[in-house]
């Protein structure tokens, strides 16, 4: 199943191996030629060093096989143990004049000890008190020593000489506090520097004889290729810290080693690690030096996602410009119920996710505002500090009240325990009183049944039904739709809170029975992800059958030639209630909501509504089922827009569920994402009275 992008990275894999078959063939020969005799006079027997080989970390790739992360063959500065210096004085040179080397050349070499640079020596102020502690005990001080101490206890250890400026006392006592961390020895290198430029891998060739034991050794280093397209999702890669090191070096891995640090690359570490080799260096008495390899290198699995790259990349755009408009003033700005001016300045983010229906697939998922992998691996700190918090994933960790869209599951649950029947009416007047609590509507809808409900979204029914069936029992079926449930994805994600007294006293908050209503129509103290509202919009696509959400489709062989596994379908619920007289009027009513949301046909004088009628779903080859929700926002100041639905609605293929932060119309970005996924195309006609209409073109 290789891709032509597979053929073509292979090529080019075959053509970076051969290049560096050729700059360490004539490292070896140097090593045989030229320093020889140099490695001659430093023993009389011969030497013996083992050397790791690194093995490629596996490659990412969308459902097509298409690549997220790859792997660039690098170059990475190291000191052999078996070829260093025995006496400390000449190894501290050595290590100040491959430090000076580098900082010449620009390049920050690795220093994990807590202290600054500079005298007087203090603890950073970002360090931790494990950091702290680990410090003193490695170099066998008390709890309450100095900064100055751990300086003057290395300094004493490792006989860092006077002459020596403080600068350099304290570049070579990072270095020696870090091979301390790193263990090393015969059977483990020390890894100065990663991916180092080649006229830096030149330099230090040309200089080895003046700098024993240090060397150049061959390493992959990742490449996100497109690193804007689902950052969340795949998560990035970074060195083991100190505080790490102590359980991965049970697991085998090296303090120089790289590991995943979030998303794909964290979860599926087991799968894209690869396995090390080890290979013999001897040199002979007579300055042979011979290469063995002992065990060869494995590369890491390959993980394929469920996430197709280009839809990816459209449903992150479609979101991102939906924030636009509402920031820009391209969409109305008065509230159609309570004719209140709204204020978007506040909405900069967002959250969608797209699922297969009939299997749990994760098909795209967006965060607003989003990052680039790039970015954040040069750049850490200014993308943590960005505007919009970039770096939190709203798709499957942010908890949002779901508004309206909860009236799906209250419909449900009513209709399932008989509280209901599809034809039984409640009267909206507007206006309700429980107890001693009056609540209003959205309108005045007078006698409708729950089909109707669910398309005007009318509170006032809901607060009527949600009486007779009871808080326990919506709870019961709030969980059967995963909502408040761990969903057990392959990525960090949060299970949420559903409204119930024991979420109130958690909060420290007072219950009261008018919650029930509030918590009927998604208000009160709930927080649910846009991936469980997904899974929720799905499980009522599938008539009560709700499926495991996943984003890894396979694992493959590194080069894609053999799929290892593959990720079966899974059904983790079946609300047993029937389709007919219990799905089939809620759905009804949901086809109804995606009929109203704009009109097809507008007078081209009008603008804004021009500017409207591209979001219609009026337009679409079939019909669609969605519920809009308008919950207020956490702080309750302001309002969220939500929206959950499915497509077609006859015989459904995708599940999807909107989050707008601050703001309003999610609904607007449906059909864009339905037209992204089915390929769809739109034109705008001219009707003979002189109207326009938005059509969606089919292939």
């Amino acid at each position: 199943m290789k891709t032509v992008s597979n053929i073509i990275r292979a090529a080019i894999a075959v053509a970076a191996i051969l290049v560096f078959a050729a700059f360490f063939g004539i490292r070896l020969m140097k090593l045989q030629v030229v320093d020889g005799e140099k490695y001659l006079s430093l023993s009389k027997s011969s030497t013996t060093a083992y050397q790791a080989i690194p093995a490629a970390r596996g490659e990412i790739v969308d459902r097509d096989g298409e690549p997220l992360v790859e792997n660039r063959v690098a170059y990475s500065v190291i000191i052999e143990y078996s070829f260093f210096p025995s006496d400390k004085e000449s190894q501290n040179e050595v290590i100040l004049s491959l430090a000076r080397l580098l900082e010449n050349d620009g390049l920050e070499w690795i220093d994990q000890m807590p202290i600054t640079m500079t005298a007087p020596y203090e603890y950073k102020q970002d360090a931790s008190e494990t950091e702290l502690q680990r410090i003193k005990s490695k170099l066998r001080l008390n709890s309450y020593a100095t900064a100055e101490n751990c300086i003057d206890r290395l300094i004493e250890d490792f006989e860092i000489s006077d002459r020596y400026t403080d600068y350099e006392k304290r570049v070579i006592a990072g270095v020696r506090y870090q091979m301390l961390l790193g263990d090393f020895s015969s059977s483990t290198d020390y890894t100065f520097i990663k991916d180092v430029p080649i006229s830096t891998a030149s330099k230090i060739h040309e200089l080895k004889s003046s700098m024993p034991g240090v060397d150049v050794a061959e390493d992959a280093v990742r490449v996100y290729s497109s690193g804007d397209i689902f950052s969340h999702g795949i998560g990035y890669v970074g060195p083991i810290y100190a505080e790490e090191y102590e359980q991965l070096k049970s697991e085998g891995y090296h303090i120089s080693d790289t590991v995943g640090k979030s998303g794909i690359e964290k979860s599926m570490e087991s799968e894209l690690r690869g396995t090390e080799g080890e290979k013999r260096i001897t040199i002979r008495d007579d300055g042979t030096v011979i290469e063995d390899v002992l065990i060869q290198e494995n590369p890491g699995n390959t993980v394929m996602l469920t996430i197709d790259r280009e839809f990816q990349d459209e449903v992150q755009t479609i979101l991102e410009n939906h924030i636009s408009y509402l920031r820009e003033g391209k969409l109305p700005k008065t509230d159609s119920s309570t004719h209140l001016e709204l204020d978007f300045s506040d909405c900069n983010s967002g959250a969608a996710v797209v699922m297969d229906v009939k299997t749990g697939a994760i098909l795209a998922m967006a965060t607003a505002p989003g990052y680039d992998i790039n970015d954040l691996m040069n750049d850490y700190s200014s993308v943590l500090g960005a505007e919009g918090s970039p770096l939190y994933n709203r798709a499957t960790d942010g908890l949002y009240r779901p508004g309206s869209v909860m009236k799906t599951v209250t419909a449900i649950a009513s209709l399932s325990e008989g509280v209901i029947t599809p034809q039984d009416k409640f009267t909206c007047n507007r206006r309700y009183s429980f107890l001693d609590i009056v609540v209003n509507c959205t309108g005045s809808h007078g006698s409708i049944n729950v089909t109707t409900a669910i398309q005007k979204s009318c509170n006032i029914f809901f607060y009527q039904v949600v009486q007779e069936l009871g808080l326990d029992k919506l709870l019961e079926y709030e969980a059967a739709f995963g909502l408040g449930e761990d969903m057990n994805i392959e990525i960090s994600s949060s299970a949420g809170y559903l409204a119930s007294p024991e979420t109130f006293a958690n909060l420290g908050l007072d219950w009261t029975v008018g919650q029930v209503l509030q918590a009927a129509i998604g208000q009160s103290e709930v927080g649910v992800t846009p991936l469980q509202m997904c899974v929720l919009a799905s499980t009522i696509a599938n008539r009560g059958v709700r499926y495991q959400p996943y984003l890894v489709d396979s694992i493959w062989d590194y080069n894609m030639t053999e799929q290892l596994k593959k990720t079966e379908p899974q059904v983790v619920s079946v609300i047993d209630a029937d389709s007919e007289t219990v799905f089939q009027p809620v759905i009804d009513g949901m086809i109804l909501a995606a009929q109203s949301t704009t009109s097809q046909t507008y007078y081209p004088s009008n603008e804004q509504a021009a500017f409207e009628a591209q979001f219609s779903m009026d337009a679409l080859p079939m019909q669609a089922a969605i519920k809009t929700g308008t919950p207020q926002a956490s702080n309750k100041a302001t309002q969220n827009s939500t929206v959950v639905g499915f497509y077609p609605a006859d015989d459904p293929e995708i599940a999807f569920a909107v989050v707008i932060e601050n703001g309003e119309y999610a609904k607007y970005t449906v059909r864009k994402i339905i037209e992204a996924y089915y390929g769809y195309s739109t034109k705008t006609e001219d009707l003979d009275d002189g109207r326009m209409r938005s059509i969606v073109i089919t292939d």
